[in-house]
């Protein structure tokens, strides 16, 4: 029954909103923090209309699918010969900035939470350091911006969750053989069959449907109406294949996006069209279950502690980095504060988790790595969305044309 309630009250919140989107947007109020706000008072914490459990195979079933879709659009929406041409900026964020952010964060957290064991400390660095351009989307959609930081930023949360998801599961690798007393070889030869497996076929699948869709539409052999549901079935179909052959299908998906999106101008707009109406519902729907069941689940440790982590994770332990990572650029420090702080935590943070939770770790001896994450996710749904607008007006004033 609690079932049939949720996705009853999940369809009434999605048309609820879809009549009301436009003018919420102009008060700076985001779908993320309605979609959030309504699941928490749905909750246990609240009303108690809903009572959704992290485990429950409604949750888990939407954020599987979420995450699929989410990787497959990142990677497809990524024009590689752009990228290629502006490269200095998004290649200094992923491969300085990631880095020194995911160090920073464990140094700290083990500081703050010695009783927590490192592999712990460092899965909660990871869980937190892949960034949700969606949560702040009028930083990366209006044109005030200079297009040299709205392209980093959009490209930086792009990719940082296909970089980030190895490394996790090569952690959650190490946990599941120190349970089981494997040896180090085991887990080594696991990891690299489920990275390598999954980026080879899910590249192969991406190839391949690229060129079946676009010879099949040159020959105007495909009905308008499934140019966009194609990469649905591309993307599940690749997540699916890749786990039958022991691969793993997330980073099947990625690849298969990046494949796909990069063989065809007219395949990457038709993925676009998708992420803009069915990619985006799943999405807002994993935004509600955060709050139905994530914060729930967690809130009863919260502690001082928690919040003054969850505060750092979103300023000085991302921001830092992201200054140290641009010294040289000619950015001046307003660029890279401004860089830094949109370095928002939602869907991607939010879908790992469940992956975690699910595939191996249960929150139970673990609360305090769940409440930091989620309450860190929490605050910054509402943090970015709230300062989007006005902090672009701020900063456009000053930062007319960079390139």
């Amino acid at each position: 029954m609690h079932g049939n309630i949720a996705i009853i009250t999940i369809t009434l919140v999605v048309l609820g909103y879809g009549y009301f989107s436009k003018y919420l947007t102009q008060l700076n109020i985001s779908g993320p923090m309605v979609f959030t706000t309504i699941g928490i008072l749905l909750s246990p914490v609240a009303f108690s209309v809903v009572e959704l459990h992290l485990d429950a195979e409604m949750v888990t079933i939407t954020a599987e699918i979420a995450l699929i879709m989410v990787l497959f659009s990142d990677a497809s929406s990524l024009n590689l010969k752009k990228l290629k041409a502006a490269w200095g900026i998004p290649f200094r964020l992923l491969f300085i900035g990631l880095p020194i952010t995911i160090v920073f964060a464990t140094v700290v957290g083990q500081a703050m939470f010695p009783n927590e064991s490192m592999i712990y400390i460092v899965l909660m660095a990871l869980l937190l350091a892949p960034t949700d351009a969606a949560l702040g989307k009028a930083v990366v959609s209006d044109k005030r911006i200079p297009v040299k930081i709205r392209s980093s930023i959009n490209v930086e949360s792009g990719l940082n969750d296909g970089i980030v998801l190895p490394i996790i599961l090569g952690v959650l690798a190490i946990i599941t053989a120190d349970k089981a007393g494997s040896n180090d070889t085991q887990w080594l030869m696991y990891i690299g069959q489920q990275v390598v497996f999954g980026a080879v076929i899910g590249a192969l699948i991406g190839y391949v449907n690229a060129i079946s869709s676009v010879r099949t539409m040159k020959k105007d052999r495909m009905e308008a109406s499934y140019k966009n549901l194609i990469p649905i079935a591309i993307a599940i179909s690749s997540y699916y294949i890749a786990e039958y052959f022991g691969g793993n299908g997330f980073i099947a998906a990625f690849f298969s996006g990046l494949f796909l999106g990069n063989y065809n101008e007219g395949l990457r707009e038709n993925v676009e069209n998708f992420v803009e109406s069915e990619s985006e519902l799943l999405i807002l729907i994993s935004f509600m279950i955060f709050g139905l069941a994530f914060v729930p689940a967690t809130i009863e440790f919260w502690n001082f502690k928690v919040f003054i982590y969850s505060v750092l994770s979103l300023t000085v332990l991302r921001m830092i980095p992201v200054a140290i990572s641009l010294i040289g650029t000619k950015l001046d420090f307003a660029t890279m504060m401004f860089m830094g702080w949109f370095g928002p935590r939602g869907i991607a943070s939010i879908l790992y988790i469940l992956i975690v939770i699910n595939d191996v770790v249960s929150t139970k001896d673990h609360e305090t790595v769940y409440a930091v994450v989620t309450l860190t996710i929490l605050l910054s749904i509402f943090l970015h969305g709230i300062s989007a607008r006005p902090l672009v007006k701020i900063y456009s004033k000053n930062h007319k044309d960079l390139d």
